[in-house]
């Protein structure tokens, strides 16, 4: 079966760097509703549309397509006294954007360093700058049902099938909703 819109493709992959440095082997595949429902990034999409099971290449993502340029103004500074205890690094949290106010989009924010009574935050995605390569291997492609795509991602063994997209999949206990200001 060809990779067309409304079906259900199940992808390995590896990650790496321009420099072939491997960021991630995916442990588990990518299965993801294929068609322009913002599941998988576009470029991936694009390269993929018309393949097949046992397809196999290598794509090279510039950060504009992917997780986008990295903004300095994302990165925060905040007294560690605004936080829980036990603060850690890698902890998210909720908040504006500095130049932002009460209407703009939440951004999550990384916790990256705690020195002197200060923590710095990072809202930039961790690949946000970085041209990444993504060697896709093919596994399996079927027919997407119909609640797959009422509900807009797919649905089975080896998915996260929970319609709460707010968290994008971040582990609870490292995931913080509190409004930093």
């Amino acid at each position: 079966m060809k990779i067309t819109k409304n079906t259900v493709v199940t992808v390995h992959y590896q990650l790496s760097d321009a420099q072939n440095n491997l960021l991630e082997d995916g442990p588990e595949p990518i299965i993801y509703l294929h068609g322009g429902y913002e599941n998988t990034l576009p470029a991936i999409e694009k390269v993929l549309e018309g393949q097949e099971a046992g397809y196999s290449t290598v794509i090279q993502v510039e950060p504009e397509d992917a997780f986008g340029d990295y903004d300095p103004s994302l990165v925060r500074v905040e007294a560690s006294d605004k936080f829980p205890s036990p603060l850690e690094v890698g902890m998210q949290f909720e908040g504006i954007p500095e130049d932002g106010d009460e209407d703009d989009d939440m951004v999550i924010f990384a916790v990256t360093d705690i020195a002197e009574g200060k923590v710095v935050l990072d809202g930039n995605h961790p690949l946000a700058g970085l041209a990444l390569r993504f060697a896709l291997n093919v596994l399996d492609v079927r027919p997407a049902t119909p609640e797959e795509i009422e509900h807009r991602h797919a649905h089975g063994p080896g998915v996260h099938d929970d319609d709460d997209d707010d968290d994008e999949g971040q582990d609870d206990d490292q995931y913080r909703s509190i409004i930093i200001h």
